[in-house]
């Protein structure tokens, strides 16, 4: 049993009194089991991951053809680069301030939702609206990104594909007959879907949702993610094809000591450079708020940024899958690589902090392959390109704090396999510099300044591992059935142990388990019951709960405050495993606070064990 002691100053100290019994617990370690309701889930998602898919594909043809509008004034579907052509100053200048009113439009009398860069609102519809979304928000989002990038913003596809994938499955969620949990699995996995269907990308997709979306690792949720985004993969190749978005050919690259020492660096620099563009957003966004203008003419100021970065640097606009080519490949110039990674990361942070709409990995994408790519003028020569793909996964895992999806993306987008040791390191790195200087990213930002706690650190519930009898009082005071009333005062707190708290009055046992002649547990009695009766109350038989709440010994305490936060219950008697009749103890929410307590003892108490030289330590008892 875990017991707590508490001086005066709160010092909190976990030692185990013994160990605990060694039984069969198999049913209690963390394992799910795949019900009928994951596989009707599974079912449903099969649809979604195709229509994730066509929505992805939408989108890019939705996008290529407005680009062909604005700049070439054309009808045609391809995707284009706005600065693939000259063009003129009054175009590139006002084509971006129009798409921004059109934006601010559309917001306003459209759905707010449709603001901001899609991953954000994707979790708080998850977190805070039980995974519900505006069916209007599945049309507006996409038709406001495409406006928004084909008229020249420095953005990506895969945050609105993200909120309309999602948006497709959470209407289709809405129309069932299911729970918050599983219509969340349904919306990710739409989501999810039209990730990978834009990028090529399954497996970064999947890992992306667990990171960022889900909130879990299950087979409720896992499971059916992974079937959407594998349909959708399928489908996508008959629309966009199946080959790597950015082939990149490292020959015969070997990683290397000095080479991935340098990773390192390069990690490290990353890093920083995601903590900047990371302060860059929010920066600007502070600045609109302060703005004496309604939110919906700011995405035409966003636009005017756009515009004069377009009239410095015209290949900054718009998606730039065809600059994020250059770069990884190589073929760059030094003029394309300082503009890219000085301009559009001040058009891309200045504008998203306007409320327009657009994503944001594709522009990190360009941003880490243009500091890899100046990277790779100063370090070694390895390969073509080595350098841009470790800026490129430093980047991603600095901004996303998801160090292994920018790995596993940046791996998918150029199949370039060999370089997983050097990019783990980089993105390790841009991940652990992000995080000791940041508090929160660039997705999970804009939440908590609505007031929200979010995290995104995932670790195992103590509460799971520990089991009612390891924390329970073992001796709790009893009453029989033909005890009569009053009960003696000294009942009250004769079972309660002080628990290490000389300063205070002694307990209260609040709960009393009740005993029949054989000693079988017959109901329990709330201690205000006994500390005032009914005058018709003769004995304890009298003020008896015969069918109260009853947990098992060897119950997690996960599941006891499960059936505690149900029952609205504070307290309930421990019976043994074998027998449900045999009282063995009594356990009460302070109780489950052990679990807790022992997670704090094993994070901040400090010991040593071992030592090398000398007197050896002694071990806590």
């Amino acid at each position: 049993m875990w017991v707590r002691n508490r001086c005066v100053t709160c010092m909190i100290s976990v030692v185990p009194r013994s160990a605990p019994p060694v039984r069969d617990r198999a049913r209690h370690l963390g394992d799910f089991t795949l019900t009928p309701r994951v596989l009707v889930t599974i079912a449903w998602v099969l649809p979604i991951g195709a229509l994730g898919a066509v929505a992805a594909w939408a989108l890019l043809r939705l996008i290529g053809l407005i680009t062909n509008l604005v700049f070439y004034g054309r009808i045609d579907t391809a995707l284009v680069a706005p600065g693939g052509a000259p063009h003129p100053a009054w175009l590139v200048l006002l084509a971006p301030v129009v798409g921004g009113l059109v934006i601010g439009l559309m917001a306003r009398f459209g759905s707010e939702k449709i603001r901001g860069h899609g991953m954000p609102e994707a979790i708080e519809a998850i977190l805070l609206r039980r995974s519900t979304v505006e069916p209007r928000v599945a049309v507006l989002k996409p038709v406001s990104a495409a406006v928004s990038i084909g008229s020249g913003g420095p953005f990506g596809a895969e945050g609105p594909i993200i909120m309309t994938g999602g948006a497709v499955g959470s209407i289709l969620a809405q129309h069932l007959h299911l729970s918050a949990d599983e219509r969340k699995a349904l919306m990710v996995s739409g989501a999810a879907a039209g990730m990978a269907a834009t990028f090529n990308a399954p497996f970064a997709s999947v890992l992306l949702a667990v990171e960022l979306l889900l909130f879990e690792w299950r087979p409720r949720s896992f499971l059916p993610v992974v079937a959407a985004v594998s349909v959708a993969t399928i489908v996508r190749a008959p629309l966009l094809g199946s080959a790597p978005i950015f082939p990149v050919d490292l020959g015969t690259f070997a990683p290397s000591a000095p080479v991935d020492a340098l990773c390192g660096a390069a990690g490290i620099v990353g890093g920083l450079l995601a903590v900047g563009v990371t302060a860059l957003v929010y920066l600007s966004e502070d600045t609109f708020a302060r703005l004496p203008l309604h939110w919906m003419w700011w995405p035409a100021i966003g636009g005017l940024i756009i515009g004069i970065g377009g009239l410095i640097e015209p290949r900054a606009l718009g998606v730039g899958y065809d600059v994020i080519d250059e770069l990884l490949t190589g073929r760059a110039t030094m003029s394309l690589i300082i503009g890219i990674l000085v301009v559009k990361s001040l058009i891309w942070g200045l504008s998203l902090g306007s409320g327009t709409s657009g994503g944001v990995l594709a522009p990190v994408f360009m941003i880490g392959a243009a500091l890899g790519a100046l990277e790779g003028l100063v370090f070694p020569q390895t390969a073509p390109g080595f350098w841009a793909i470790v800026g490129l996964a430093a980047v991603v895992g600095g901004v996303m704090r998801s160090p292994i999806t920018g790995v596993v993306f940046t791996l998918e987008l150029t199949h370039a396999w060999s370089a997983l040791f050097p990019l783990m390191i980089a993105a390790a790195a841009a991940y652990g510099t992000s995080a000791l200087v940041l508090r929160r990213s660039v997705l999970t930002e804009k939440i908590a300044r609505r007031g929200y706690h979010l995290t995104r650190e995932y670790e195992v519930d103590p509460l799971e591992v520990l089991m009612v009898d390891e924390v329970m009082h073992a001796d709790p005071a009893t009453l029989r059935t033909t005890d009569p009333l009053p009960v003696p005062a000294t009942t009250f707190t004769a079972g309660v142990p002080r628990r290490g708290r000389p300063c205070d009055d002694p307990p209260r046992q609040r709960l009393f388990p009740v005993v029949d002649d054989g000693g079988a547990l017959a109901g329990v009695v709330p201690h205000r019951a006994l500390t005032d009766p009914p005058a018709s109350a003769r004995t304890v038989a009298d003020l008896l709960v015969d069918e109260p709440i009853v947990v098992r010994a060897d119950d997690t305490l996960r599941a006891v405050a499960s059936r505690f936060a149900e029952a609205a219950v504070g307290a309930a008697p421990v019976v043994a495993r074998d027998d449900a009749t045999r009282l063995a103890g009594i356990v009460t929410v302070e109780q489950l606070l052990d679990g807790r307590l022992r997670d704090l003892a094993e994070e901040h108490h400090r010991e040593r064990p071992m030592r090398l030289l000398g007197r050896r330590a002694t071990m806590p008892s």
